[in-house]
C-alpha cells in the first residue's frame, strides 16, 4: 500500500510538472522582428514557452481564451524604487516608519507593478529592503516582477544618495562606504564590495545633483573621474554593471567615460554627450514620466519641500525634449519610468510620453522588452515571446502599434508560466 501510495504522488507530481497551457491569442507582438503576428496559439510548459503554433490549437492541457486580444513579452522597467511612494509626508517618512513597515508597503507596491504588466524591474536605490523582497519574490513567498537590485545608492557626502540630507545637526552624522556614501576612490571601492556583500545585482550612482534630495543643485557633478573609474572597476572584478544617475552635462561625460552602462534620466544631456553614449556602448533609460510628475506636483504648495521647488520646474518638463534629441541621435533607449517618483503602477504611461516624443510604438515596445533585457544580461530569458523564454507573457484588448495608449490597461498577466492576472 505504502509504495503503491508513493507510485501515485510519483505520477502525480510527474503530470502535474508536465502539464501543458495553451494560450490562444488574437495578435502577437514579436518583438524581435518588430512584427504583429495574427492566430497564433502559445503552448507553455513549467516556466518557459514551449512552442509557438499557427492558428488556435488545444491540446492535453489548460486553454486560455485571448482570441480577442494582443498579447506582448511582460514588460521590463529599467528604473523604479519599489520601497517608496510619492506623497506630501514623503520626507517625513524616513523618521516614521520601520523596515518592517517600509517592507509591507513594497510587497503591495510589487503586487501592483506586475499586475501593471511589469515582469520585470530594475530597482535602482533604497534601504536593502529590495534585496529581500527580490528573495522573497524568487522563492514563491510573495507576488511580485523579477527583480534586479542595486541595494543602496552610491553617493558623496552632502551628494544626491546622501541618507542624512535634510537632517538636523543631530541626525547628520557622518556616513560613509557602509551607508553608501563616499568621498575618494578607496572609498568607492569599498561601497561597491559592500553591495556586494548586501546582496545587490547592479551598482547604482548618483552622478549629478538630483531633484528630490533635499539639496540646492540639482545638475552639479558630485563625483571625481577617477571616484567613477573605481567603482566601475571594481564593479566589473564583482559582475556589477553601473547605472548613473545624472541630470547635468558634466557629470554624464565623466560617468560614461568611465565606463558605466546606463545613465537615468540625462536631462541635461547635449549633442556632444549623446554621441559619448553611442561611442561607449551607453544605454539611456530616460523616466519622462518623473520628469512630468514632478512639475505638475511642483506647483502644489507643500507638496516638496522649498528647496526642491524650482530644481522640479526648471528639470522635469525638460526630458521630454531630451529624449527626442537623444532618439533622433541614435542613442540606445531602455525603458525606465522611476516609478515611485510618482504612483507605481502607472508605468504604462511612459509608453505614450515616448511616442510623443516621437518614438515609434513598436521600438518604445522593444526598449521595455528586448532592449531592456539585453541590458540585464538576460536577452535569452526576457523580453520576447518565443521559444526557450521565460513564460512571462501580457495581454491588453487593442493592437499597440495602433494604440499606445492600450498598454495602460493590461487585462492578463502571466510571469513564469503562473497566472497572476486573468
Amino acid at each position: 500500500m505504502r509504495n503503491f501510495l508513493l507510485l501515485a504522488v510519483c505520477v502525480f507530481s510527474i503530470n502535474a510538472f508536465s502539464q501543458k497551457t495553451y494560450l490562444q491569442v488574437g495578435k502577437l507582438i514579436d518583438t524581435k522582428n518588430g512584427r504583429v503576428l495574427e492566430e497564433k496559439t502559445i503552448v507553455v510548459e513549467a516556466d518557459s514557452i514551449q512552442e509557438i503554433l499557427d492558428g488556435f490549437q488545444s491540446g492535453n492541457g489548460e486553454i486560455i481564451d485571448l482570441k480577442s486580444k494582443t498579447v506582448l513579452p511582460g514588460f521590463i522597467d529599467m528604473h523604479v524604487h519599489i520601497e517608496s511612494e510619492t506623497s506630501p509626508n514623503k520626507y517625513l517618512e524616513k523618521f516614521t516608519l520601520n523596515e518592517a513597515d517600509v517592507a509591507y508597503k513594497a510587497q503591495e507596491i510589487a503586487l501592483r507593478t506586475i499586475k501593471a504588466g511589469f515582469t520585470t524591474v530594475r530597482d535602482l536605490g533604497g534601504s536593502g529592503v529590495n534585496v529581500s523582497l527580490r528573495n522573497a519574490i524568487n522563492s514563491g513567498k510573495v507576488i511580485g516582477p523579477r527583480i534586479f537590485t542595486a541595494e543602496k545608492a552610491i553617493g558623496t557626502t552632502g551628494g544626491h544618495a546622501d541618507p542624512t540630507n535634510g537632517n538636523s545637526k543631530e541626525l547628520i552624522g557622518d556616513p560613509g562606504p557602509k551607508e553608501g556614501v563616499i568621498n575618494s576612490i578607496d572609498d568607492a571601492r569599498k561601497a561597491v564590495r559592500q553591495r556586494y556583500k548586501n546582496g545587490a545585482d547592479w551598482i547604482k550612482i548618483t552622478a549629478t545633483g538630483g531633484v528630490l534630495s533635499v539639496a540646492k543643485n540639482g545638475q552639479n557633478p558630485q563625483f571625481t573621474e577617477e571616484e567613477i573609474n573605481a567603482i566601475v572597476t571594481t564593479g566589473k572584478d564583482y559582475d556589477l554593471q553601473v547605472a548613473a544617475h545624472a541630470h547635468g552635462d558634466e557629470g554624464m561625460q565623466r560617468a560614461i567615460r568611465a565606463g558605466v552602462k546606463t545613465i537615468e534620466h540625462g536631462t541635461l544631456m547635449s549633442e556632444k554627450t549623446a554621441t559619448l553614449m553611442i561611442e561607449h556602448d551607453a544605454y539611456y533609460v530616460p523616466t519622462l514620466s518623473a520628469g512630468k510628475y514632478v512639475a505638475e506636483k511642483a506647483k502644489i504648495e507643500d507638496y516638496y519641500p522649498a528647496v526642491i521647488v524650482p530644481k522640479a520646474l526648471e528639470i522635469g518638463p525638460q526630458l521630454q525634449q531630451t529624449f527626442a534629441m537623444a532618439y533622433k541621435k541614435g542613442v540606445k533607449i531602455a525603458f525606465g519610468t522611476d516609478a515611485g517618483v510618482f504612483p507605481h503602477g502607472d508605468n504604462a504611461k511612459e509608453f505614450g510620453y515616448m511616442v510623443e516624443a516621437g518614438m515609434k510604438p513598436m521600438q518604445a515596445i522593444q526598449s521595455a522588452t528586448i532592449t531592456s533585457a539585453m541590458v540585464l544580461k538576460s536577452e535569452r530569458d526576457l523580453g520576447q515571446i518565443a521559444p526557450g523564454f521565460k513564460a512571462d507573457i501580457i495581454a491588453v484588448s487593442d493592437n499597440p502599434i495602433e494604440n499606445i495608449n492600450t498598454l495602460n490597461e493590461v487585462l492578463f498577466v502571466m510571469k513564469d508560466g503562473v497566472v497572476i492576472k486573468e
